[in-house]
Parts: C-alpha cells; sequence; structure tokens
C-alpha cells in the first residue's frame, strides 16, 4: 500500500491535518470507489429507503428496497439484513419478492406477542410484515388503486417470510398513493394503529388482528410541508421531563428544505384515534440533501432509533458509482428537548458507534503547536466545542484541489455544507447547491458538533442533536486533507478525532 507522509502545520488560522490513506481496494466486494465504510449498503446493485425494521430477540433487522438485477430503481423487492449491534451488518438472502399482486414496497414489521394475526403455532411468534403492494399494471392502465397493503409472516425468527393468503388485508379506497404502513401496538386500547401516507397527508387506522382494519382519522391536509407526495410515516411516543409526548414523522418528495427529498416531523398528541400537533411550524429531521425515507425499529421499548436512506431522489438514480448504488444513514437516537420555548426532536449518533471507534486522538496541543498528527483512516468522527460563536469552516480536501466546506455562518444563524467542488458533481445540476440549516438555539455562549465523515458522506449533529445535516460526496481521489478554519474568531476547544473501524472487514466480505 502507498503511504502518505503525515504532516501538521498552522498557517494563517487556519489549521491543516495531512494523514495518511489507504488506497482504495476497487476490484474487492465494500472497498469499490466511494463505498461507506461505516454505513450499511448492499453488496451490490440498488437501494433506497428501509422497511420494516424490527429489534427482536437481540438481533435488529432491516429490510430494504431492493433491485437485485441493475443500480438503477427498478421491480422491488425487500432486501435483508441483520446486526446484532447496529454497526456490522449482515446481509441475508431477498425476503419478499414481487408476486402477481405487484412489487413489494415500503412498509413496517412488528412482533405479534399476543398472536392477534393467527399466524402463530407450536408456540411460536409471529413476526409480521405490513407492506405496501404496488400493482405497475394498475399504474400504467391510469387507475387510482394500484397501491394495496398486504401481510406476510415469519416463524423463524425473520429467516424467511411466507404472505398471507388473504392479501391484501386493506384495499385501496380510490387514492393514487396509497402505501408505507407504519404499525404499532397502541397498550392502551388493544389494538394495531396504522399509519398510512395517502396522497398529501396521513390516515389513520386500526385493527385488532393485523387483517381487519378501519378508518380512524386524517391528518396534515392544510399542515406542513406540501412541495411534494407524502411518505414513509412514523409514530411513536417520546418522554420529556416526565410528560408523553407523540411524534409523527413525514417524508416528503419533493418540498425539502434544500429541495427535492426530505424528512419532516411534527409534535403533538395521539389518543388513539386522532394525531393533534402542538402547533402549525414546519420542522425537519435532517435539513441535508440526502436523508429520506427514515422511520425507526419497533420493539425497542422507550428507545427510539431512527435510520434514512441517504441519497435524494433528484439525482439518485444518476450519482457515479458502480456494481452498488446508495446506502443508508448511520443509525440515529431520537430525543425531545426544549429550545427557546419550543419543544424539538433532536437527532444523535447511537451509542453503539462507539463500537467501532479506535483510540481518540486529541489534536488540540498538536493543531497549536505544530506537532505532526497521527495517520487518519477514511473514516472517522471530528467533535469539538465553540466558546465563542462566531463563522468557522471544517474543510475536507484532496491534491486534485477538490473539497468539501462543512461550517456556520454566524450573521445568517446556519450550518451548511457545500460541496461546489467536492469532485463529481456534473451528473445532476442539483447536486452542487450549497445546503443549509438553522440554528435552533439563541444560546450565544457555546455550541457542540460533531461530525460523522465516511468516504463519501458527512452527517452533522450541532448544539447536541437540534440541528442534522446529512450530505454525500464523491471527490475522484479520496479527501486526505483536513482543515479547520476560524478568521472571525470563533474559539474552538475540544478538538477530537476519533478514528473509525470499517464495518465490513469484521464480517469477512
Amino acid at each position: 500500500m502507498k503511504k502518505i507522509s503525515n504532516v501538521l502545520f498552522l498557517v494563517s488560522g487556519i489549521f491543516i491535518c495531512h494523514f495518511a490513506k489507504a488506497q482504495t481496494l476497487a476490484g474487492k466486494p465494500y472497498q469499490e470507489a466511494h463505498r461507506p465504510q461505516v454505513h450499511f449498503s448492499p453488496r451490490e446493485h440498488w437501494t433506497n429507503d428501509p422497511n420494516g425494521m424490527l429489534y427482536y430477540k437481540g438481533t435488529y433487522h432491516l429490510f430494504f428496497q431492493y433491485y437485485p438485477k441493475d443500480i438503477i430503481w427498478g421491480p422491488m423487492h425487500w432486501g435483508h439484513a441483520i446486526s446484532k449491534d447496529l454497526m456490522h451488518w449482515k446481509e441475508l438472502p431477498i425476503a419478499l419478492y414481487p408476486d402477481s399482486l405487484g412489487y413489494i414496497f415500503s412498509g413496517s414489521a412488528v412482533v405479534d406477542s399476543n398472536n392477534t394475526s393467527g399466524f402463530g403455532r407450536d408456540g411460536k411468534i409471529p413476526l409480521v410484515a405490513i407492506f405496501t403492494h404496488h400493482d405497475p399494471k394498475g399504474e400504467k392502465e391510469g387507475k387510482n388503486n394500484f397501491q394495496n397493503e398486504s401481510l406476510a409472516y415469519s416463524l423463524d425468527e425473520g429467516n424467511t417470510w411466507t404472505k398471507y393468503s388473504g392479501n391484501p388485508v386493506l384495499k385501496n379506497p380510490g387514492i393514487k398513493d396509497f402505501r408505507d404502513p407504519k404499525v404499532t401496538w397502541y397498550a392502551k386500547e388493544k389494538k394495531w394503529v396504522m399509519t398510512l401516507a395517502t396522497l398529501d397527508h396521513i390516515t389513520f387506522y386500526s385493527s385488532p388482528n393485523l387483517k381487519d382494519w378501519k378508518k380512524e382519522s386524517e391528518f396534515g391536509k392544510e399542515i406542513g410541508a406540501h412541495g411534494g407526495v407524502w411518505e414513509c410515516p412514523d409514530l411513536f411516543p417520546l418522554k420529556l421531563n416526565g410528560k408523553t409526548y407523540w411524534v409523527l414523522i413525514v417524508n416528503l418528495n419533493p418540498g425539502g428544505p434544500n429541495g427535492g427529498s426530505a424528512t419532516q416531523y411534527f409534535i403533538g398528541e395521539f389518543d388513539g384515534n386522532k394525531f393533534t400537533t402542538m402547533d402549525n411550524d414546519i420542522r425537519w429531521a435532517d435539513y441535508g440533501p440526502d436523508e429520506y425515507a427514515g422511520i425507526t425499529w419497533s420493539n425497542t421499548g422507550s428507545r427510539k432509533i431512527f435510520l434514512g436512506w441517504m441519497s435524494n431522489w433528484q439525482y439518485a438514480n444518476q450519482v457515479p458509482t458502480e456494481k452498488w448504488r446508495n446506502a443508508m444513514t448511520i443509525p440515529k437516537e431520537l430525543g425531545l428537548r426544549q429550545a427557546d420555548g419550543k419543544i424539538l426532536l433532536t437527532s444523535n449518533p447511537v451509542r453503539e458507534l462507539a463500537n467501532i471507534e479506535r483510540a481518540p486522538i486529541d489534536i488540540n496541543n498538536s493543531l497549536l503547536t505544530g506537532k505532526s498528527a497521527k495517520r487518519i483512516p477514511d473514516q472517522f468522527i471530528l467533535k469539538f466545542n465553540i466558546n465563542k460563536i462566531n463563522d468557522y469552516s471544517v474543510i475536507l480536501s484532496n491534491d486534485e484541489g477538490e473539497k468539501l466546506i462543512i461550517g456556520y455562518d454566524n450573521t445568517k444563524k446556519q450550518y451548511y455544507i457545500d460541496r461546489a467542488k467536492s469532485g463529481k458533481i456534473d451528473f445532476n445540476a442539483e447536486f452542487a447547491k450549497r445546503a443549509f440549516a438553522p440554528r435552533l438555539t439563541s444560546n450565544t455562549s457555546s455550541s457542540n458538533i460533531e461530525l460523522v465523515i465516511d468516504v463519501s458522506s458527512v452527517e452533522l449533529f450541532a448544539d447536541n442533536g437540534l440541528t442534522a445535516m446529512t450530505g454525500i460526496f464523491f471527490p475522484h481521489k479520496t479527501f486526505t486533507q483536513l482543515q479547520i478554519q476560524n478568521s472571525k474568531g470563533a474559539i474552538i476547544r475540544n478538538l477530537k478525532l476519533l478514528p473509525l473501524k470499517s464495518i465490513w472487514r469484521r464480517t469477512g466480505h
């Protein structure tokens, strides 16, 4: 392997760190150019929305929209991967294939502990997947009922799945977009609640047995962002200061804050029949251009773990990868926090990320004194605090003159990701635009930043998770330089680099 010498120096208020990189092993699986090393992606071919996310008997199940014949979108299947720690994933055979009722679109999965569905046998607890059957023939014929909700079940802890003979269990009443069921158990009334995306709003249904559904209510026709169709919803409770609030996730395409796909959310109350929001403000779970279709794992108790698709429908079919296309975000833990009189959703990396951290490198003194830095791999975490808030930027670059800039504009009170010169950008006119996100706290005395940087992505978590941004990028050569610029006097403290191990080497891929 060719190595680049390690050098660290300070020039005109710009901290620069050169670190060694291993050349990409382009011919090996999971080592191709731009392949994420700490994010899940299938071994090959196309993926989009995470589906059916379920935790059962110590195993996290991740199903995902998958087309096994190409790296562009095609007839949808449910791919399947499992993990014990949310970091290391083992890809399993395809769980659900298209059939006479259509493609297998997005949905969810639950543990039917009380066997309400009747699928359980011989004391075996059924896992039940609830998904959208999308009939391409009906769509082509111009019908408005080509999406319906169906079931599949597993009696071997998710290894194999059987489709219910009575599918579909919820027939379309004549709504073009009728999809992405997210089902949860509402213990207070001993019933299942389905949150369903219906055109540009949400419809709630309930069932005692996952088979027979009745309509409860609708939400959102005149609330929230409506730049595109509503998709991939989620509904769950979170506590803040001992009080329970309900969070409704709604993914939207197009109409995101930086164009194209994005995830909005609402906070309010749910009584088993109706969701009522606390206010009519438009809020985003992630302001970056590349988090979409995010939902949470079921059966994780009070802990809510969120995962999104790391791309944007503006260019997802065009990004410059080979053999595989698109990946998931890192899993994120959701919470609630009060800021400036508002209750907001927070998003932070799950604690399991520490499982792949290498020894931390505290480089504060090195930056200030000019000492050499240790070798840093292609993927790492960068953390720092700001004690005096002003403009600053974190710059990733290479010897090709390409760079990605992540920063903060104090005048506009905005975080940003700028990939105008990040490498391969000409595959889509929208890709190179600078993405912005507001700072959601008025605290002027301190701030904290955590960046999770992979081979071709950055995830920003600011102010203890109040603002999140996700962005992908495709340099011609791996970025080998890190710069932190604070020419306007921002005081940066506690700067740490934490190298991350590749998640693929452990699994032998």
